[in-house]
């Protein structure tokens, strides 16, 4: 499809001056046979298959090709003139062939050509009429003026239906240019979104399991029946981890937080986090509960499961604390710990860790329109504190 609004306008314009020409060079043939002049008329006929060869070619039609267009344009002009001084009906294709000047030549030099062209019409005119008068000066010079008028109302369009053309061009590389930046901002936070449900849960499940083992290899030689519940408990913590999987893969909820509250998930996670650790871990509420939306429930869930985590990891702390706080405009989840503590500036301290557990966990409580902080030093322990704004109290995003 042609971005060009005014294409059919020109084409039109272009066809105008065309049959113009060719009936004007017509009723100066039908003259001239009747004037008894034939070899003008076959004259007049060379003319009309010149033009009409040069109206068909491209040559005739794009400025980008000037050579051509020039020949085409010479000879026609030549023609023209040699058909004049034999008979002055033929002076009257001056018109369309000013249009012709001005729509094939640079201005300036369609300019020159028109006044050259009105000189020799009037000049014509005056040789087969033995002199002037005022009409026959007008008549070709008004011809001129109507046809520059004509000529740069015609550029002027065609100069505002290319910018316009340019314009749209640009506008449609712009809107393509910001579909492929939202594909890829979509593209990049759902990468982030999968990097964190991994991390919080299954890399965390993975992590458990391993360590349960290891705690059964040690136990296997001085205690088997140690060594036997630790296995339980990693085939246990196996069977939640590929729930998890098979939850994460159908985008549904967390087991844990299927068929029950979030203070009940919260304590499941609590209790089973203390079973597979030497630490004491201890889950409290405050506060009077109230029912969140389930992205609320899976983030602190998440967040949870992850502090949990990198104290059984890295804290060695003997006790460990979970505190779900519920106040007027806002829910607070603390888990804190007793253990050798870091700097966060420096996180992770031991140079164990990924790095992305507690990126991870600030990701999601801004995605909710609330914070995440950690306070630790060494030696002093860790606190790490994730704050929601309850939905309706006009502070989360």
């Amino acid at each position: 499809m042609r971005n060009d609004l005014f294409s059919p306008a020109m084409r039109l314009l272009g066809w105008a001056v065309h049959g113009t020409f060719l009936l004007l060079l017509t009723i100066a043939l039908v003259r001239s046979l009747y004037d008894g002049l034939v070899p003008v008329v076959a004259g007049g006929l060379v003319l009309g298959a010149v033009y009409i060869a040069g109206v068909a070619s491209p040559a005739s039609r794009y400025r980008e090709r000037p050579g051509p267009a020039r020949v085409w344009l010479a000879l026609l002009t030549a023609g023209w003139a040699a058909l004049t001084l034999a008979s002055p009906g033929f002076v009257w294709l001056a018109f369309p062939l000013f249009s012709l000047y001005l729509h094939l030549l640079k201005l300036p030099a369609a300019m020159t050509g028109v006044v050259l062209l009105t000189a020799a019409a009037i000049g014509a005119v005056a040789w087969n009429g033995g002199g002037l008068t005022l009409a026959e000066v007008l008549g070709p010079s008004i011809g001129a003026a109507v046809a520059t008028l004509m000529a740069l109302a015609y550029q002027a369009l065609h100069r505002e239906s290319e910018e316009r053309r340019m314009l749209i061009d640009d506008l449609v590389r712009t809107r393509e240019k910001l579909v492929r930046a939202e594909g890829d901002a979509a593209r990049l936070t759902e990468r982030e979104r999968l990097a964190r449900e991994i991390h919080d849960t299954l890399a965390q499940g993975m992590s458990s399991i391993i360590l349960l083992l290891r705690a059964a290899r040690r136990d296997l030689d001085t205690d088997r029946e140690a060594a036997r519940e630790r296995l339980a408990e990693a085939e246990e913590a196996a069977g939640e981890n590929l729930e998890e999987a098979r939850n994460f893969v159908r985008a549904l909820a967390p087991p844990v937080l299927q068929g029950s509250s979030l203070v009940d998930a919260l304590r499941r996670i609590t209790t089973s986090a203390a079973a597979r650790s030497t630490a004491r871990i201890r889950f409290e509420m405050s506060g009077t509960s109230v029912e969140l939306p389930i992205e609320y429930e899976v983030a602190l869930l998440r967040i949870a499961q992850g502090a949990l985590g990198n104290a059984a990891r890295h804290s060695q702390a003997g006790n460990v604390g979970v505190t779900l706080t519920y106040l007027d405009d806002m829910v607070v989840l603390d888990v804190f710990d007793d253990g050798c503590g870091f700097d966060p500036s420096d996180a992770p301290a031991d140079g164990e860790g990924t790095g992305y557990g507690l990126q991870a966990m600030r990701e999601r409580a801004s995605a909710l329109g609330g914070t995440l902080t950690v306070e630790s030093a060494p030696h002093e322990g860790t606190a790490v504190a994730a704050t929601l704004p309850l939905p309706g109290t006009g502070e989360e995003r």
